[in-house]
């Protein structure tokens, strides 16, 4: 979601005629799209936007902005404001259209602005520009904000309630992205499996996964994030049913633990995502499932911590996003009792390697298989590789050169490695 938001304003920037520069030293522009999801985030954003301030001393008319969730925040982005007295623009999540006329501000008056409007529930902007940079994909906003009210998460609060885009709007722009040669589009949202509620739909994402469905062409549709309370079977039997939609679904459980999901208020049960788990498989058996999985939660005891450690074993999840809870501000989970970072830092590193070992042994059985690889780059390592990704999301290496960077390509395994996957391609 940031990336794209990102690509969004960079949209903005090339209109009012800037380009990329490789060295913050020669910039006309530093903008910081922030996240405040985490407190490690909220600290690396202040200790860069801190360090910018040695290039305004050096180039006076150099033009720094700070957007983002951190910004948003109950009286954060005026806070930050006063203690970067540097920074001549400061955005909420919902001013990114203001930024052409902000930056305008600043060239022509040196004006500063500082733009927080509330967040509860604005209206969508349709017509922003984008520089997408992400290479054979394109990411697709379908919604925006949450109506969950997780205790731990703070997005509610830095993005207001759902907004869903029509229609229309998202699978014209869809159409656009496959006619300009998108191999892959990702659709997002909080919690996509919500879209449409807000527009009186009933099983909206379901309607826009068959409307996507029905576009020709030769590419992928994935898309995240799914919660668990709302993903259904008309959804998954569409997904089951596309030649197009990867059968790759990103399952955030957040807890094993029953009275951890309702102190989360997560609104569902263990027993209950298990079931969607048997569904899934029940009709995609190569699905791959991805999960974000969070240990040291207030009044997390290690009955609780086995209970999620048991339910990793019994999904044996393809990936997982693995984190400390980090408490925020705001929410309600931060003025629980919190657990000791000692304990906390056992939990992690007994899960991570729970997870590792799952994740080596379902690399070892894809050996010998065959798998569609889209080729998305130049392999980090080894000359004359390539690397993409597989239906079912898991990271492929073999030969190639850029040329091959945007097509298919069907790929024997021959070896794994942890998480990676290497293989040749079948002529």
């Amino acid at each position: 979601m940031n990336l794209h938001e990102s690509e969004k304003a960079a949209g903005i920037l090339r209109s009012l005629g800037y380009e990329e520069c490789d060295k913050e030293e020669d910039a006309d522009l530093i903008l910081f799209n922030t996240c405040c999801i985490r407190d490690n985030a909220e600290r690396r954003a202040k200790g860069n936007i801190g360090a910018a301030k040695v290039f305004k001393r050096v180039n006076p008319d150099l033009i720094i902005a700070v957007m983002g969730c951190m910004t948003q925040q109950d009286s954060a982005g005026e806070a930050l404001a006063r203690k970067f007295p540097f920074v001549d623009i400061v955005l909420g999540t919902n001013n990114l259209d203001k930024l052409a006329e902000c930056v305008e501000n600043v060239r022509s008056r040196r004006k500063r602005s500082v733009l927080i409007d509330p967040c509860q529930n604005p209206a969508i902007c349709e017509d922003m520009p984008v520089y997408r940079t992400s290479g054979t994909n394109a990411w697709l906003n379908i919604m925006y904000g949450c109506n969950n009210f997780c205790t731990y998460c703070i997005v509610p609060y830095v993005r207001g309630r759902e907004r869903s885009r029509t229609l229309a709007n998202v699978t014209d722009e869809f159409k656009r992205l496959i006619d300009q040669g998108y191999k892959e589009v990702t659709l997002l949202g909080q919690n996509v499996n919500s879209y449409g509620k807000d527009l009186g739909m009933k099983n909206g994402f379901a309607t826009l996964l068959s409307e996507i469905a029905k576009v020709n062409g030769d590419f992928r549709v994935r898309f995240m994030t799914s919660h668990p309370k709302d993903l259904n079977e008309e959804i998954v039997d569409i997904i089951a049913s596309s030649k197009n939609i990867c059968n790759n679904i990103h399952l955030p459980v957040q807890s094993g633990s029953d009275k951890i999901l309702k102190l989360m208020n997560r609104h569902y049960t263990r027993d209950y995502y298990l079931s969607l788990i048997q569904m899934i498989r029940s009709k995609m058996p190569d699905c791959g499932i991805t999960s974000d999985i969070m240990v040291g939660f207030p009044y997390e005891e290690d009955e609780d911590f086995l209970d999620t450690l048991d339910l990793v074993n019994k999904v044996r999840y393809s990936g997982a996003f693995t984190f400390v809870y980090s408490p925020r501000k705001g929410t309600p989970a931060a003025d629980m009792p919190q657990v000791p970072a000692e304990v906390s830092k056992r939990r992690i590193i007994e899960l991570v390697n729970t997870q590792n070992r799952i994740v080596k042994e379902i690399s070892k059985e894809y050996e010998g298989k065959v798998l569609r690889v889209l080729c998305e780059d130049l392999a980090p390592k080894g000359e004359g590789k390539v690397c993409g990704r597989s239906e079912c999301g898991r990271m492929v290496t073999f030969d190639g050169d850029k040329n091959s960077i945007g097509s298919f390509y069907d790929v024997k395994i021959i070896h794994s490695k942890s998480a990676s996957l290497f293989g040749e391609v079948i002529k």
